[in-house]
């Protein structure tokens, strides 16, 4: 049986899941950054480079179902507790990770090991919130719940791409993987303490007749239909668009800083890490205000959902397409903050569609989604690879703007 969140616990909820998003996307947005300065120190290549950024995604889709699926089960905070103290503990021994062999083809294979198993911490994160949202908020909160959730990753890039920036300039890059690492693990022990709370709370609610908490049970176990997910035009909708977002999200996450490393090698590493992710918090709530007020003028939730995606793939799909022409460092950096900012609409539209489609099994749902939706990081990471121009990494994501199906209807729900 599922407790529900109090109201003065939800405030403490809102605030630890944010913190920790923050905190997961610090973590994962610590290599991206430290990219350039390791591999100068390490001798690295392009290629080793790229390996290296892309073995975080082959983690990061395999656990992203079951994550989800055992959240369901036995509770998304369970789930996000173990999950955290893994890539807490991974972030901060990196710099020794990175280190610890001398021969270059067999550290940079250890480090892709390393990082295929911190992917793989980080990827139940998102699906365990999802279910955990699902099923402790009345259903007309958990959407707003969620998407200002989802605007900590915005926060803990920005933390890394400012303070981890200032950090690499003045104390060399294995102290930023340090402090984030700290920072994970005190987070880990905050949500240790949130997660014991409604351990308690759960345990006094199911001291019920026995015969109403075996059917209670009974309810919980529902399993996850899978084959009327499949059988929906809506289900593909949102996957199809989540992967077509993330194909953007996720190249500009990892090869940003990059990118103005080698296109403009004397701009400030904190002004080009800072001013595009700035934006992208006050995009989620203007994409929370947007689609309340549409709500409330009486849109249905489906057209919503549509407009609100619309205007973030259509703004990132004009950001990609200028910033492959522009050679300008002030224009560039305008492009990139577009294409970051307009990832504040997605949140408040696709990636809060599996809790429209399937509140009961939300954390299997969104596993599924962002499974499908991580597969672009790891064929992009290969595309940065083998292209040496800007230009033929930033056209193709666009293609898939222009490709995608848009039906996203989810006025059904599926039990």
């Amino acid at each position: 049986m599922k407790a529900a969140i109090l109201r003065t616990e939800k405030r403490k909820w809102l605030c630890t899941l944010f913190i920790g998003t923050s905190a997961l996307y610090a973590s994962r947005t610590s290599v991206p950054l430290l990219v350039p300065a390791i591999a100068l120190e390490r001798n690295w290549s392009k290629t080793d480079s790229g390996t290296v950024l892309s073995s975080f995604f082959w983690g990061y889709t395999l656990t992203q179902v079951l994550g989800g699926y055992l959240s369901d089960r036995i509770g998304g905070h369970k789930v996000m507790l173990t999950a955290a103290v893994g890539w807490s503990l991974f972030t901060f021994w990196m710099p020794h990770v990175i280190r610890l062999f001398s021969a270059q083809e067999t550290s940079v294979n250890f480090i892709v090991t390393m990082r295929i198993l911190h992917g793989a911490f980080q990827g139940v994160h998102f699906p365990s919130m999802s279910s955990l949202t699902s099923q402790h908020l009345a259903e007309k909160e958990r959407a707003s719940f969620f998407s200002i959730l989802t605007s900590g990753s915005a926060v803990g890039t920005l933390f890394t791409g400012t303070f981890g920036s200032y950090l690499l300039d003045y104390h060399g890059w294995p102290t930023v993987f340090y402090v984030i690492g700290f920072l994970g693990v005190v987070w880990t022990l905050v949500l240790r303490n949130n997660a014991l709370a409604l351990e308690r709370r759960k345990a006094v609610i199911t001291c019920v007749p026995p015969k109403l908490h075996s059917s209670l049970h009974l309810k919980d176990k529902i399993p996850v239909p899978w084959i009327k997910l499949f059988e929906r035009l809506e289900f593909w909708s949102c996957v199809i668009g989540h992967a077509c977002q993330n194909n953007c999200f996720f190249l500009l996450l990892s090869w940003l800083p990059t990118y103005f490393h080698d296109t403009f090698p004397d701009a400030k590493g904190w002004v080009v890490n800072m001013v595009p992710w700035l934006f992208c918090i006050p995009s989620t709530f203007l994409g929370k205000w947007l689609s309340e007020k549409l709500i409330t003028q009486g849109h249905s939730v489906t057209d919503t959902r549509k407009i609100i995606e619309v205007i973030c793939l259509g703004s990132q799909a004009l950001g990609l397409v200028l910033i492959a022409q522009i050679t300008d460092y002030y224009w560039a950096l305008l492009c990139m903050t577009v294409a970051i900012a307009a990832t504040g609409f997605h949140n408040n539209a696709i990636i809060v569609n599996p809790q429209d489609l399937a509140p009961k099994h939300c954390g299997s749902v969104f596993g599924l989604m962002n499974t499908v939706g991580a597969v672009p990081g790891k064929m992009i990471q290969l595309l940065c690879n083998k292209h040496l121009f800007w230009n033929s990494v930033f056209l193709p994501p666009n293609l898939a703007f222009n490709d995608r199906p848009f039906i996203m209807k989810h006025d059904i729900q599926i039990t």
